[in-house]
């Protein structure tokens, strides 16, 4: 008996455990996907890269995805030159703002006397800050009256500035608001919107009040930021208690 050779290359059922080569996706598929998934861009923007725009003639019923891609850059460049445009004028309102405001502290500190302090602040302030009335009032245990005293200020009942701020607020800011001739005498009629600023002379004088009006409504709004007001009724009741001081 005889043996035949042996086949090498058959290795039974060692072929079979072998892995099935995957199939291939074809177009039809990736259609329907898409079609199903509309949302698969948005969550997949990076998918957008791997693309390949088609040539501009592609025929009927062919979308030119070309166009979508440069309709949605153009909507993205708008939405970013907006940004752009709202972050320059905020920006540049924001610088206006404190050259008025550097402007107004060094028309305080140039000030020679006592009554030109007050002149300044009652006059000069309005125009640097581009505003309609300033006045400076201050608590007093005196009668209180409508007209401001020889230097201009306003007097105010004891725990009036807590009662208008709030006892641990150095700043109000109101949009829409009708003037108390109590903070702006005569020329409370004008105003529609007012920034009130908590003055501090020491522990030995009386709290006062700087009060900003505008007839423009919104001027002054709870989202402004405080941080220039601050600093200019900081210098001006710092300016103001060196005054008091015994010379």
């Amino acid at each position: 008996m005889v043996d035949r050779p042996r086949d090498h290359t058959n290795f039974g059922p060692v072929r079979r455990l072998l892995p099935e080569p995957a199939r291939e996706i074809d177009a039809a598929a990736v259609l329907a996907y898409l079609r199903s998934h509309p949302e698969f861009l948005d969550e997949h923007p990076e998918a957008i890269a791997l693309l390949r725009p088609p040539a501009r003639d592609t025929g009927a019923g062919v979308l030119d995805f070309q166009h979508f891609l440069l309709e949605r850059q153009r909507r993205d460049l708008a939405r970013l030159s907006g940004a752009n445009r709202s972050l320059l004028a905020t920006s540049r309102g924001n610088l206006a703002s404190q050259a008025r405001v550097h402007k107004a502290v060094l028309a305080i500190l140039s000030a020679a006397s006592f009554e030109q302090l007050f002149q300044t602040v009652t006059t000069d302030l309005a125009v640097l800050l581009d505003v309609d009335v300033v006045t400076v009032a201050v608590e007093s245990e005196a009668p209180v009256t409508t007209r401001p005293t020889p230097h201009g200020i306003r007097l105010l009942r004891t725990g009036a500035v807590d009662a208008l701020l709030g006892a641990d607020k150095a700043v109000l800011l109101e949009a829409e608001v009708s003037g108390d001739p109590a903070l702006f005498g005569a020329a409370a009629g004008l105003v529609r919107s007012q920034a009130l600023l908590r003055l501090g002379f020491g522990k030995a004088n009386p709290t006062g009040l700087l009060c900003i009006g505008t007839r423009k409504p919104g001027r002054f709004h709870p989202g402004l930021g405080t941080e220039l007001l601050g600093f200019l009724a900081r210098a001006l009741s710092i300016t103001i208690a060196q005054w008091l001081k015994p010379r």
